[in-house]
């Protein structure tokens, strides 16, 4: 299994150009094509006088918008620097639509968290949550100020579901060069069902893996962090739980940890 085609979200805020690195570290690993995407409405016309007011007041919006769309292309082509097989689909959209449609062509989609005391991206920022949601593709949440990925040690955190199962098949691409995987689940219930039999699924791909049942002291989401900082982990995999409710995203216990909180990369899949 490989990567051909990775798609990274672009916007102007403070993250981009660290989420865009990581993306193009991970595009010349594979020797795939690192495709930039950015999207922004063309705002309506306010206050019109007549059908030609209408008009003039479009087509400067218009202007505007493809100012900032360019804005973010020099940005994204800046960032993956040399080396890298790129390509820029920009849309006058809105930016998650945008990209959920262009994730049809993708093996992988980056997405950044932004954390408690960063900069809103903006017009073109895109939240983890629908993408997650709606894109049907594996999904990479990048926290703040991350600008590699060497996914060196892998936690998985299982939990036997179609979800976890995705998750599974999406990071076999990475195990190559792997150090360790650590297979762990949270409690002594029927969620550790499969733990064995996936460690050894994961080996027979190659992985130096083992085993890990978690005691439930606290949050499922907080054990699973702390487990991947005590073992000094640079990629968390795991399934992506929850529904919508009219466009506003409900996640379960660990899936929002990792979006709110997690110090690693998430590989996520819904």
């Amino acid at each position: 299994m490989d990567l051909a085609n990775i798609l990274v979200s672009a916007d102007l805020g403070d993250a981009a150009p660290d989420r865009i690195r990581l993306a193009a570290g991970l595009a010349r690993r594979f020797e795939a094509t690192l495709t930039g995407t950015a999207a922004h409405k063309v705002p309506a016309p306010l206050l019109v006088r007549d059908v030609s007011d209408a008009a003039r007041q479009e087509e400067r919006s218009r202007v505007v918008v493809n100012e900032i769309l360019e804005q973010a292309r020099a940005m994204f082509e800046r960032s993956a620097g040399e080396g890298t097989r790129m390509d820029w689909q920009a849309a006058l959209a809105g930016p998650i639509t945008h990209l959920v449609e262009q994730a049809r062509a993708a093996d992988l989609v980056v997405v950044g968290r932004r954390g408690p005391k960063d900069d809103d991206p903006g017009p073109l920022g895109v939240p983890p949550g629908p993408v997650l949601m709606e894109a049907g593709r594996p999904v990479l949440v990048v926290p703040p100020r991350l600008v590699r990925l060497r996914a060196a040690r892998i936690i998985v955190a299982w939990k036997d579901g179609p979800e976890a199962r995705r998750a599974i098949s999406a990071m076999l691409p990475l195990i190559p060069g792997t150090e360790e995987v650590l297979v762990a689940t949270v409690g002594a219930d029927r969620r550790h069902e499969g733990l064995e039999a996936v460690a050894g699924h994961l080996a027979r791909h190659g992985a130096p893996v083992t085993t890990h049942l978690l005691r439930a002291a606290g949050s499922e989401g907080g054990e699973i962090l702390d487990f991947a900082l005590l073992q000094d982990a640079d990629l968390i995999v795991m399934g992506a739980y929850g529904h919508s409710r009219l466009r506003e995203w409900i996640f379960g216990g660990v899936t929002r940890a990792a979006l709110e909180r997690a110090p690693v990369c998430c590989l996520m899949c819904h």
